[in-house]
This record gives structure tokens, C-alpha cells and sequence, in this order.
């Protein structure tokens, strides 16, 4: 979700809240749809979302909180701008999975119809199938062991403010990608900026470009 994206969500919310054809729409505050149940789209500024085990709903859409999916769920995209995504086992996701700051994790047997994508904030597949790419500019990546991604993935140059280091403090280490045992990213890896990339022997990969893999054959990547 761009920070436009996020502005257009609270122009709407704050002119026409609702809670019409199950849809649950609030300015401040959670949103919370229980297991089981089902509910249309989810979106508020001021507050977190918690989808649980087994519900059905549509998009989920916050700016300042997070999201949160229990196993067994299925959910339209999943947006927030200052806030983490975390979902859990055997999710599946219509649609794209994004935030801007903050982390993304999803679980075993998670489907994605869609991309992944953060800004500042780490990125965690556990044999997760994504329909489209990974893109991201700051923050680790795993393509944990048995997932597959079908759009490749994209490390684009860090421009402004993501730039900016405040004097007297540490620069940031580059970021770590690791493509686990067994994934396979269908795309091509292009990286716009430095990282530090391990890909297992059994995993596969399209080309890459601005980078050097570094290959091992143990069950976790090494560290340095």
C-alpha cells in the first residue's frame, strides 16, 4: 500500500463509515472477525486486525496496525502501511500481501494470489506458493524450504529518505536473502542494491542479476 493508497483509504473511511453487506469499516480501532465466521472487507486507520482460525473475509486493509491470520483462514489481499502481516499455517490469500513498514511472515501451506511486498521490513515464506513476486528494499528475504515463487524477486535501490543515515549511528548491514531447500523462484532475482544472497543446492532459480549466490548445501544458510 503506497502512503497515496493509505490516504485515499482515510478519505473514504472518515466520509462514509459502515457496516453494510459485512462489511466492517471503522476509523479507530481493531477489527476482530472470529474463527468461523465470515465477513466481507476489513478496513480501519487506527488499529490492528486479527482474523481468526477458519474465517472467511475479503480484503484487510489498515494504515496504523497490524494484521494478523489464523490458520485455515482464506482472506482477500492483506495492506497495511506502518504495521506487520503475520498469517499461519494453510492460509489462503486472494490477492497481494503488502506493507510498508513492518514485516510480512506466512506459514506452511499458505497460497498467495498475488505478490509480497514491503519497504522496511523482513520477509518470511514457510512452503508458501506465491502467484506473483517478492518486492522490497530493505529488509531480510527467506524463501523458505519447499515454497515457490512465480514472479521472481525484486531489491529495488533505496531512494530519499530510505538513504538517510542519522549521524553517530550504525549502518544498516546489508540485507539477507535465503532461498531454503527445495524453493523454487520461477523469475529472475534482480538486486538494485547490495545484499547477501544464499540459494541451497536443491533450490532453483531464474537469473540473477546484481548479485553473487553464494550456494550451500547444509539445512540452514550459513552466517557470516
Amino acid at each position: 500500500m503506497t502512503l497515496r493508497a493509505s490516504s485515499a483509504l482515510l478519505a473514504c473511511l472518515i466520509a462514509v463509515p459502515a457496516f453494510a453487506q459485512g462489511n466492517i469499516e471503522k476509523v479507530n480501532g481493531a477489527i476482530r472477525v472470529d474463527a468461523r465466521q465470515t465477513a466481507g472487507m476489513l478496513a480501519t486507520v487506527n488499529g490492528s486486525i486479527t482474523i481468526e482460525e477458519g474465517a472467511t473475509t475479503r480484503d484487510a486493509e489498515t494504515v496504523n496496525g497490524s494484521i494478523k491470520v489464523g490458520s485455515n483462514a482464506r482472506t482477500g489481499g492483506l495492506e497495511t502501511v506502518n504495521g506487520s502481516i503475520r498469517v499461519e499455517e494453510a492460509v489462503q490469500i486472494g490477492g497481494n500481501v503488502e506493507t510498508v513498514n513492518g514485516s510480512v511472515f506466512v506459514g506452511r501451506a499458505g497460497r498467495i494470489q498475488g505478490g509480497v511486498e514491503t519497504v522496511n521490513g523482513a520477509i518470511g515464506l514457510v512452503d508458501v506458493d506465491v502467484s506473483g513476486g517478492i518486492e522490497t528494499v530493505n529488509g531480510d528475504v527467506t524463501v523458505g524450504a519447499g515454497s515457490h515463487v512465480r514472479g521472481g524477486i525484486l531489491y529495488e535501490k533505496s531512494q530519499g529518505w530510505f538513504n538517510y543515515t542519522p549521524k553517530g549511528n550504525k549502518k544498516k548491514a546489508d540485507p539477507r536473502v535465503v532461498i531454503g531447500p527445495n524453493a523454487v523462484v520461477d523469475g529472475p532475482l534482480v538486486f538494485e542494491r547490495t545484499v547477501e544472497l544464499y540459494i541451497h543446492s536443491s533450490a532453483r532459480t531464474g537469473a540473477i542479476t546484481g548479485a553473487t549466490a553464494v550456494r550451500y548445501s547444509t539445512e540452514r544458510a550459513p552466517l557470516n
